[in-house]
């Protein structure tokens, strides 16, 4: 296997592994008031609240909001299909540097941008919307974990792009004879 192709393989696979977190990711915002449920269901089996209370603590009044809301107004819950509709369609923008990586390094660096804003994001409008701080450290874990891959094609691809360009250029060597 060539360079080059070995390049692109590696590329494909980093994204091939972001793109599924993304859609896993998205796709849990739709069940939020069941998830959080069975997520209350399991952690209580598991014994969690004995051993992490405040843990259980934050689940418990997270589900009893939700449930309200999803009683009372549920209309607001459409918020959430919106932001799991978002992760869908971000997703579909990798295909982009799936099928042509040099040319769509854009949509990888964009992703590391949008990873880099989830930090201050969940810094300010955590404690706006009364967020325990260690829940916010989880989600800018999202940020923190999701730059990796990201960072990992953006490296492939500069040297996809090196080999690229010295392609012409030997080519060009050869046709003048040097």
């Amino acid at each position: 296997m060539s360079d080059r192709a070995a390049l692109v393989k590696g590329i494909r696979a980093w994204l091939v592994f972001f793109v599924v977190c993304l859609v896993l990711s998205g796709a849990t915002a739709f069940p939020l008031v069941h998830e959080l449920r069975w997520t209350e269901d399991l952690l209580t089996s598991l014994s969690v609240p004995r051993h992490l209370p405040a843990l259980m603590d934050w689940i418990e009044r997270v589900r009893r909001g939700l449930d309200a809301t999803d009683a009372e107004y549920p209309f607001v819950l459409y918020g959430t299909d919106w932001l799991a509709f978002a992760h869908l369609v971000i997703a579909v923008a990798f295909y982009g540097p799936y099928r042509d990586p040099v040319r769509n390094i854009w949509v990888v660096e964009f992703g590391m941008i949008a990873c880099a804003g989830i930090v201050p994001l969940a810094l300010v409008c955590g404690p706006v919307r009364h967020i325990p701080f260690w829940w916010s450290l989880i989600d800018m874990s999202f940020g923190v974990f999701g730059v990796i891959p990201l960072y990992a094609v953006r490296r492939k691809i500069k040297r996809l792009e090196g080999l690229t360009a010295a392609v012409p250029s030997a080519r060009a060597a050869a046709a003048f004879g040097e």
